[in-house]
């Protein structure tokens, strides 16, 4: 049985059409589900008695269950069981412009970065598109916060359950639904060039962010076993074509991982490899974990690097650390759960 919270608009109407209704309906289905946020069936008091019972007939209305929560300062993370017991992870962040929710994609992932703690935990299953809505209105629901954006970096490889995602974005982006826009959705992958080729000819103006975190493929490779397959010269390329064909900023994600990558001579060949592209750097502090011998750069290392690229006319921010007190790196909170 079909689960109602992972239709898309479109579907929904192409449903009330095979049970001969008019496709206005969908709407205010949605309306319903997301702006009322309704689940009982039978207070949908603008629905005839007998659509009502056929929704029950054909659909599911369960969400997962949410089975802890952590707290930190302008941080929550939640861990949520799935209805095969699976389990996965989203975390709230507050910040001073609004609430944004980091959202999971797959229960474990293949990707294999190697200071990844999702990685440790190898992908067993897509998560549907009602899993991914579901994160989102359980934490409005817990929390009592409206989520104003929304990052596609949780556990899995996004690019790598691309149907599902993209229902998910349409869902939530839809004026019915969630109403988030387009620019503050943004969609993270370590480099599946066949699928950021599609992405470019998705309607929305979502934003993509790449998991770079190394400036040459020696280093990638090591880091990165996705990098074998697409390596650094061919994604790069492609993140040029995108940029081009979208009119669109692209975020490089960077990791700061102690002697590892955050050397100066790293940061002037990372300022060659992506001078004149229309992209800025993110240089995200380590969340260390028990499981992974990597740690996190001094601040002295993180500025150093900043200033290197700041000299060499790159855009560069610094990501400001949520949950350091907590299982707040992708995929711990789960770990420890397995464990």
């Amino acid at each position: 049985m079909k689960n109602i919270y992972g239709l898309t608009v479109e579907q929904l109407e192409a449903y009330f059409l095979s049970i001969n209704e008019k496709k206005f309906k969908a709407t205010q289905v949605f309306e319903w589900l997301y702006q009322k946020r309704e689940k009982e069936v039978d207070h949908f008091s603008n629905l005839k008695v007998n659509i009502r019972e056929q929704l029950k007939t054909d659909f599911s209305f369960d969400m997962p269950k949410i089975i802890t929560v952590e707290k930190d300062t302008n941080t929550y993370k939640y861990l949520f069981e799935l209805s095969d017991n699976e389990r996965v992870e989203a975390v709230l962040m507050k910040h001073d412009y609004g609430n944004s929710v980091c959202v999971s994609t797959q229960v474990g992932c293949n990707m294999g970065c190697a200071f990844c703690e999702s990685g440790r935990l190898k992908k067993i299953r897509n998560l549907e598109t009602y899993e991914m809505v579901s994160q989102l209105l359980m934490i409005e629901k817990e929390s009592g916060e409206r989520i104003s954006s929304v990052v596609l970096m949780g556990i899995g490889e996004p690019l790598d359950n691309y149907d599902n995602v993209i229902a998910f974005i349409s869902i939530i982006n839809h004026q019915k639904g969630i109403q988030i826009g387009a620019r503050h959705i943004t969609v993270s992958t370590c480099g599946l060039i066949p699928k950021i080729k599609e992405l470019m000819k998705f309607p929305l103006q979502v934003n993509l962010a790449l998991s770079l975190h190394a400036s040459n493929n020696e280093l990638r490779n090591q880091l990165m076993p996705v990098n074998k397959v697409y390596n650094l010269t061919e994604v790069i390329a492609t993140i040029k074509e995108y940029i081009t064909h979208t009119n669109r900023r692209v975020t490089l994600e960077y990791v700061m991982l102690n002697m590892v990558n955050d050397k100066i001579e790293d940061a002037k060949e990372l300022a060659f490899l992506i001078r004149g592209m229309n992209v800025y750097v993110n240089l995200i502090p380590y969340n260390e974990t028990n499981h992974i011998e990597f740690k996190k750069s001094s601040k002295t290392r993180v500025m150093n690097f900043y200033d290197t690229l700041k000299k060499e006319k790159i855009n560069v921010t610094i990501r400001r650390e949520f949950g350091s007190n907590i299982s707040a790196a992708c995929g711990q909170l789960r770990s420890k759960e397995v464990d």
